[in-house]
């Protein structure tokens, strides 16, 4: 059973949990139960001079033991669940603060929510999370703000839209080559092949649908669709530096791009800050109107869990890049973790920054139906304190 956080449902939890941690409490209630039940078989028509049979008793007193563990078990299957979607990159670097921390745990604790469960999965695509999250199998999901923005217009209108927490981090995704002869996206053939986490649809791939309209013209948004193939960022990385595939560009993500420039002869083409005239949001969390407004003590919770992640990898992004590097089994030096996330062009931030660039631009070819009118209305109102864009 899924806890959903309704007005007096803490009460109720806090009570149960006393209840069910009391086993002082069941250990003098035994004696009273006799007591009580001589009183009741007073009431039945039994007799003053009838004495209660001992059977009854314990039957009676196993019915309040049975009462009992039916209260603990409710309250234990009551247990609120957040359960987390991630991508492969070191975007979300706050989460990895939450889960080591147990902060979601400790916020929660401070709205009167004595326990939670959190569980963590990790995704490739956008897409195949929103599916997750629409189907009610995931709570919370990440990735881009084209994912966002996908999701979010697919379900204006209807009963359970969805819309943004806040956001991850502003910095840079790389297109690097290790192709002598591609100097810029103008040097693509069609022979050319270029790995992006999702075609069409991948943050790589709007912002690349970006950078071919300002080369070419808006009509001609697509020109390097076709030579786009899906690959996960570890998965892609090992085909360009091998260059053993037909793979020979890489749109990728934090550490595995900078991992790759490590690689003689690969190079950076296209820097997406360029595309858009300077810094954007990279990455981002959303979720359901339906979990939102189900679970109010739950979600302030996720918010300064959040937040107060966000104020740690600003102080000191070495716990969150040793986690990363625990949870993602990667062999990569916590130095150099650390140094890609505290890099000159990346900054930790919950407000969003150039969203509507995206929302403009992804709206005038048709990728979404509706353009949001502000980028407040992309988010809950929670986020919207925020200096955002």
């Amino acid at each position: 059973m899924k806890f959903e956080a309704r007005p007096g449902a803490v009460g109720s939890i806090g009570w149960i949990s006393a209840a069910r941690d009391s086993a002082a409490w069941i250990s003098l209630a035994i004696p009273r139960v006799t007591q009580r039940f001589a009183s009741v078989s007073t009431m039945l028509g039994y007799g003053r001079e009838r004495r209660p049979n001992p059977t009854d008793a314990r039957r009676a007193f196993l019915a309040a033991i049975l009462l009992l563990t039916g209260f603990a078990t409710t309250a234990s299957a009551q247990v609120p669940e957040v359960r987390f979607a991630r991508q492969f990159s070191m975007g979300y670097l706050q989460f990895n603060l939450i889960e080591r921390f147990n902060l979601l745990e400790k916020h929660a604790k401070l709205q009167g929510i004595p326990e939670v469960k959190t569980t963590w999965s990790v995704f490739n695509s956008p897409a195949a999370m929103n599916d997750a999250l629409l189907s009610g199998s995931i709570d919370v999901v990440t990735g881009g703000v084209p994912g966002l923005l996908t999701i979010w217009a697919r379900t204006q209108g209807t009963p359970n839209p969805v819309k943004g927490i806040a956001a991850f981090t502003s910095q840079p995704v790389l297109l690097n080559t290790n192709k002598p002869e591609i100097k810029s996206i103008a040097d693509f053939t069609d022979k050319d092949k270029i790995a992006v986490p999702a075609p069409k649809v991948s943050i790589q791939a709007i912002i690349l649908q970006m950078a071919a309209a300002q080369k070419w013209g808006q009509a001609n948004f697509a020109k390097l669709d076709p030579i786009t193939v899906g690959m996960s960022p570890p998965d892609s990385t090992i085909a360009l530096l091998s260059g053993s595939t037909d793979v020979g560009s890489v749109f990728s993500v934090p550490p595995y791009q900078t991992q790759q420039l490590e690689k003689e002869g690969v190079r950076t083409i296209l820097n997406s800050y360029d595309v858009f005239g300077g810094p954007h949001t990279f990455t981002m969390a959303w979720t359901s109107t339906q979990f939102h407004d189900k679970n109010p003590a739950l979600y302030k919770a996720l918010m300064a869990a959040f937040t107060e992640a966000t104020e740690m990898m600003n102080k000191d992004a070495r716990p969150a890049a040793e986690h990363w590097i625990e949870s993602t089994k990667s062999k990569l030096p916590v130095d150099k973790v650390l140094a890609i996330a505290t890099g000159p062009q990346v900054k930790w931030t919950m407000a969003p920054e150039n969203s509507m660039k995206y929302a403009e631009f992804m709206h005038s070819v048709g990728s979404i139906k509706v353009k949001p009118a502000t980028w407040k209305d992309l988010f809950f109102p929670e986020a919207h304190g925020l200096p955002g864009s």
